[in-house]
């Protein structure tokens, strides 16, 4: 097998893994609700309704499809793909796994791109998605899709900031390559912390760790703060014009979204695909640690969705501003001292 062929079938697998597991995703949403609530949730398509994100994908395909009148057209379309586009792009340089073997002399990381700015790629790709939805609710010709649009593209440039700042710190304490995810996988799969705790940066920056949490749900416009929807005062907000495929397209880039800022924590935070007091495990090991951790981000979103309720809107920009900012600098400042 050639280099090429190794990694045409490690971008195969990879993105179809995503996209099938952003439609588990979307069978999750409503199992957990429905667990939370009291109800039983999808049970008639297929065993305990485990088909029902398919018969949601055939429906979605046969629904008819509309551009509203006086709505930009190429825009209109652009938005729904530009949103999913940006999610999917994204895991290219997420470390699923470690070394998987060698093909002609070159090693074969569980990853699409072992890029040495692998940070930088997430943080630029992924604030791309942000132009879909501002474009999708700009283009609707519709007021309440507009003001979707704003409060989304306020909402994600406030709380980017403090997004960046906390990869910030995590890079700081990075001893070799500190852009590259691998290497901060690595860092952290090398000896204990204190002794007896893994070298996780999660016990190094638990600051960055917790405000990182909180802004994943702030750009991927997650309830408490999905403020781009909200349904009891926009409809639908920046998607409220569109049906058929390409309203499926804006919530595959979301789910999509949800994965890759779980894959993201996992490999900032919690030590990646590594095994705790396990440093030289396999990597089937590896890759399925790393499911775990991020499938337990994943029941956060769901969990946190159908448990708090909605912020209003001057609370969340406050809390973005006046609570989230100055404490991810002062945690880059704390850690630069401390450095220095």
């Amino acid at each position: 097998m050639t280099v090429f062929l190794a990694t045409l079938l490690k971008v195969v697998v990879i993105f179809g893994g995503l996209v099938s597991a952003a439609g588990i995703s979307t069978l999750a949403e409503r199992k957990v609700s429905a667990w939370i609530q009291h109800r039983l949730g999808p049970n008639r398509v297929g065993p305990f309704g485990a088909l029902q994100p398919l018969a949601d994908g055939v429906k979605f395909i046969f629904k008819e499809e509309f551009v509203p009148e006086g709505a930009t057209r190429w825009l209109f379309i652009l938005a729904p793909a530009i949103s999913a586009l940006a999610a999917l792009m994204s895991v290219a340089v997420i470390p699923f796994g470690g070394l998987v073997g060698e093909v002609d002399g070159v090693a074969i990381y569980f990853s699409i791109a072992d890029l040495d700015i692998g940070a930088l790629w997430v943080v630029a790709i992924g604030g791309l998605g942000i132009y879909g939805v501002i474009l999708g609710g700009w283009a609707s010709n519709s007021k309440y899709s507009l003001f979707g649009g704003l409060r989304a593209s306020a909402q994600m440039i406030s709380y980017e900031l403090s997004l960046i700042l906390c990869i910030l710190a995590v890079v700081a304490i990075t001893e070799e390559n500190p852009l590259n995810l691998r290497s901060i996988v690595d860092q952290q799969n090398a000896g204990l912390a204190w002794g007896f705790l893994p070298n996780w940066n999660l016990f190094h920056q638990p600051l960055a760790f917790l405000l990182f949490v909180v802004c994943t749900f702030a750009e991927t416009n997650r309830h408490p703060f999905d403020f781009a929807e909200c349904e009891s005062e926009l409809v639908g907000g920046f998607h409220t014009e569109y049906s058929s495929m390409k309203f499926a397209l804006f919530f595959i880039g979301e789910y999509c979204a949800m994965i890759v800022m779980a894959s993201l924590t996992v490999t900032l935070f919690l030590g990646g695909f590594s095994v705790p007091y396990w440093e030289d495990a396999p990597w089937l090991v590896g890759l399925a640690a790393f499911v775990l951790k991020a499938a337990f981000f994943m029941f956060l979103f769901l969990w946190v969705r159908w448990t708090l309720p909605r912020f209003r809107y001057d609370q969340l920009m406050d809390l973005g501003w006046k609570v989230f900012l100055p404490l991810a600098l002062a945690n880059v400042l704390v850690t630069g001292l401390f450095l220095a």
